[in-house]
């Protein structure tokens, strides 16, 4: 087969078009093309007076290495080729605490490999999780050990399950495989921008812990991570508590994905000597716009907007201080959601289902915080800020769980009072006015408050005085960094390998998922 880039397809394609246009490409006719497959598909709308698709695939043809040599556009493909796991001669079950796209991606390698590997997550499965999380927004009930960060699926799981990266790793395409094959639509091994959606991201990562067990590993919930030993600098063993009881399990390899929210993490290793940095972070809120509005804002008034997907964006602006502000996690057609995981806290995320057919947009508006703002040279004073910022938020908010929310109006000073009009905000429990400048650091303030005019020269919806701007956001990325080596193990000790988001080495399920996988494999070669 050969692969055919850059085929402009119309909004209202179909399989028989794809084959006219791909043909026609490589001057065929369309009935000589055998077989085709979309390897991507990206939308272009950077014109609004022509927004199409850009399609690359692979066809069969007669006379392939004709084609090669006359048409520019063309190159020969090369099918995926699944990851070679090696196969394990590990002396002790390895041990992955955190059950979150590193985590998974990590038990996974290590149980095909034959490793039966054993997971501990401090939350719940899928199911139980998402009963809780129900409870959480509909009462304010909220349970520490299971919630938005902690379960089955880790912080991710509820999110738009967005799939792009900014890296580039080969082990991009071994992810969204496995994804795939346990159930996610079949459309993101193509999409420039694939999303799963949380309805689906939870059957999916259900799916993969099946597989894990059938693999020979062991996956336990409600199992927190609260000690390790070593012995002659290599570690020795972990020890875990589960209803109540403490068990200790003999281990020389443990994968630490325990997340970017598991500050008692943090601590621990800490108090056990372990390396850990400062690292920069965000902090910021959560903006929400009527999902019709920010479709004309990108798409234009004269398009057919049934046959385009619910837009989307991404921002960012360098303000003159040098701070930087930037859109992060953005969800079409979804909601905001309560995310705390400690009492009497407030953290918001983002959330939105496969269909994205929510009636709001929203995403993150963030400001760069670096460890030169903590002014505190413990490796925690970035995790101390957050806790500071959701606190302050939980009682400015009037201690019920409650979300502080303000308009872009407000905030701006272009109207005199809060009031919310055609943009109602979707976080749960419910909201109630407060200043920012209540909760948030005044710079962060400030930054956003600059940054909003500019993002609006740029999609006009922004300059919507009835967006609602709902906080804080605080938990986008680890505000520690767990150092590492070369061996992607501890620098402290051998057998601990930091993994993942929470230990400062990701940014999103992709990345996370990819850097779970070089651990698994760094293990499994250092024999």
């Amino acid at each position: 087969m050969i692969k055919i880039n850059s085929l402009s397809l119309p909004l209202n394609h179909n399989e028989n078009t794809i084959k006219k246009i791909a043909a026609k490409a490589i001057g065929q006719r369309a009935e000589d093309i055998k077989s085709i497959i979309i390897l991507k598909k990206s939308l272009d709308a950077r014109k609004k007076n022509d927004i199409h698709y850009v399609l690359t695939v692979a066809a069969e043809v007669k006379n392939e290495n004709a084609v090669l040599k006359k048409y520019g556009n063309t190159e020969k493909y090369i099918p995926f080729s699944p990851l070679s796991v090696p196969k394990s001669g590990l002396k002790t079950r390895p041990v992955v605490t955190g059950f979150g796209p590193a985590g998974i991606f990590a038990a996974l390698i290590l149980a095909k490999a034959g490793a039966r590997p054993i997971v501990l997550e401090r939350g719940e499965d899928a199911d139980s999780r998402k009963k809780k999380t129900d409870l959480f927004w509909k009462s304010g009930i909220l349970d520490e050990e299971c919630n938005v960060q902690f379960g089955e699926g880790g912080a991710g799981a509820f999110s738009d399950g967005k799939l792009n990266t900014g890296t580039h790793s080969p082990l991009i395409r071994t992810v969204l495989k496995e994804l795939a094959d346990c159930g996610a639509p079949p459309e993101i091994l193509y999409q420039a921008k694939p999303h799963i959606g949380t309805d689906k991201l939870l059957v999916t990562v259900k799916n993969i812990r099946e597989k894990i067990k059938s693999l020979g590993g062991e996956v336990l919930f409600g199992a927190k991570l609260c000690d390790f030993e070593a012995a002659q600098g290599k570690l020795s063993s972990c020890t875990y508590v589960k209803n109540g009881e403490k068990q200790t399990l003999e281990t020389n390899n443990l994968v630490l994905a325990s997340g970017h929210s598991a500050r008692d993490i943090f601590r621990l290793l800490l108090n056990k000597g372990i390396t850990v940095e400062q690292k920069a972070f965000s902090v910021g809120m959560r903006i929400e716009h009527l999902q019709t509005d920010l479709n004309r804002s990108m798409y234009g008034e004269n398009v057919p907007l049934d046959l385009l997907p619910p837009a989307d964006y991404r921002l960012a602006v360098h303000l003159e201080d040098g701070r930087g502000v930037y859109t992060f996690c953005m969800c079409p057609g979804g909601q905001v959601v309560a995310s705390a995981s400690e009492k009497e806290t407030i953290v918001t995320n983002g959330m939105s289902y496969y269909s994205r057919s929510g009636e709001n947009a929203n995403s993150a508006i963030l400001v760069g915080i670096t460890p030169e703002d903590f002014a505190d040279p413990s490796p925690l004073a970035g995790a101390e800020l957050q806790k500071e910022i959701e606190k302050a938020a939980f009682f400015k908010a009037g201690g019920k769980y409650l979300a502080p929310c303000t308009t872009v109006g407000k905030l701006l000073g272009s109207v005199s009072a809060f009031e919310t009009g055609k943009v109602k905000p979707t976080y749960l429990p419910g909201t109630v006015y407060v200043d920012p400048r209540e909760y948030l650091p005044e710079y962060a303030v400030e930054s956003v408050k600059r940054a909003l005019p500019m993002f609006a020269r740029k999609i006009s919806c922004f300059g919507d005085v009835e967006a609602v701007l709902i906080g804080p956001e605080t938990r986008s990325s680890s505000p520690v960094r767990i150092t590492r080596g070369e061996s992607l193990e501890s620098v402290s000790l051998k057998g601990l390998y930091p993994c993942g988001e929470g230990a400062g080495y990701a940014g999103g399920i992709v990345s996370s998922a990819v850097d779970g996988i070089r651990c698994a494999i760094a293990i499994l070669e250092k024999i």
